[in-house]
């Protein structure tokens, strides 16, 4: 069985990769012909994240063992196939390719293919420049100052009024309660 997986960016409008993958194939290959596809270098610690339809990550896949504590299920890229996580066509994916900034592709599950297998991994389509590997620290510290700029701001509009929240949704007696916890 052969999956086809569709990669595109938020960041590049016309960036598009298609890569065909034999579905015995481990994340670690997917890894590698994703990099090849985006001309990236293999220098960080990426991860692949499989997602509900929402795009909410739900199960992680890391480029190496991260000692998670042994009640966790651990999955590691060379050691995980395909198959074992994947099994629906358009499920949705992300591939974490700049860890520091959070910068990620998405992808989905296109396609299955069955009755063919592949013996590596190939890039089927390829339209449009990947987006810059990795972000200069200006860059990174620009993305990060616009993202606390948003939690800095809760609670500083004029118009907000405390005694609107119910405290009944946060367990509580009452609003005093509430006040008291941040005040």
């Amino acid at each position: 069985m052969v999956y086809r997986f569709t990669i595109i960016s938020d960041e590049v409008d016309n960036f598009r990769r298609e890569i065909q993958i034999d579905s015995d194939a481990t994340f670690l290959d997917l890894h590698n012909a994703i990099l090849k596809s985006a001309n990236y270098p293999n220098d960080q610690m990426t991860s692949f994240f499989i997602c509900d339809d929402n795009w909410e990550k739900e199960t992680e896949i890391t480029l190496e063992d991260m000692g998670t504590s042994s009640d966790m299920d651990s999955w590691v890229m060379e050691e995980t196939p395909l198959n074992e996580l994947l099994e629906d066509e358009k499920q949705h994916l992300l591939y974490i390719f700049d860890p520091l900034a959070d910068r990620a592709f998405f992808m989905e599950l296109s396609e299955i293919i069955t009755g063919k297998s592949l013996s590596a991994a190939e890039c089927t389509k390829s339209i449009g420049d990947a987006p810059q590997h990795l972000l200069d620290f200006d860059q990174l510290m620009a993305t990060q100052v616009a993202a606390s700029t948003l939690d800095d701001t809760f609670g500083d509009d004029e118009d907000f009024d405390l005694d609107e929240l119910d405290p009944e949704g946060f367990e509580m007696g009452s609003a005093e309660d509430f006040e008291s916890m941040f005040y």
